[in-house]
């Protein structure tokens, strides 16, 4: 990991925008702030992986195959759940399945419906980088569990302003969890 910078840019920017856009100014450096902690965590998560061969993308996908009921989703409902576009699905699935971790066939009640489904090697290797990735805190070994909790409740805000949940939809874990909890 590289030395913390003594110098902050957002903190500069920050400063910069206050001079010229003072009533914008916070939600520049909100912004900037999320998109860098988002390719520092995306960094740390993909160190963490790369022992199994596996990006954030194709680690999301094969635990969601992990946690589902049967071990198999319809491609289009696993685009759904990953919050990605369709063709992102098909591309991790598509590699995932030439490791032998992750087979494609047609559903048996529709089958216009193609589903993936987690092999037994899929399944242990899920294991496997589950077992890294929550020794490694996701990336995120220094905050408490209430600090992330609280973390995940300032960022749900955004989500909810972003229109991408709706905002009575609060998991119970989280209520109470900071200082913004709805």
């Amino acid at each position: 990991m590289p030395s913390p910078e003594s110098f902050d840019p957002i903190a500069e920017a920050h400063r910069q925008w206050s001079a010229r856009w003072p009533e914008h100014a916070d939600h520049m450096a909100a912004v900037t702030s999320v998109m860098r902690v988002q390719q520092l965590l995306l960094s740390r998560i993909e160190d963490a992986l790369k022992p199994y061969g596996l990006t954030f993308a194709a680690y999301e996908a094969l635990q969601l195959l992990a946690f589902a009921r049967t071990g198999s989703l319809p491609m289009g409902k696993m685009g759904e759940r990953l919050m990605v576009h369709p063709a992102s699905v098909t591309n991790a699935i598509g590699k995932l399945e030439q490791r032998g971790l992750v087979e494609r066939r047609p559903s048996p009640d529709d089958r216009r419906v193609v589903l993936a489904k987690i092999t037994h090697d899929g399944r242990a290797l899920a294991g496997e980088a589950t077992a890294a990735l929550n020794q490694a805190d996701f990336g995120l070994p220094d905050l408490t569990r209430d600090q992330a909790a609280e973390v995940t409740v300032l960022l749900r805000a955004v989500r909810v302003s972003a229109g991408d949940v709706a905002a009575d939809e609060v998991d119970s874990r989280f209520r109470g969890a900071g200082p913004a909890s709805p």
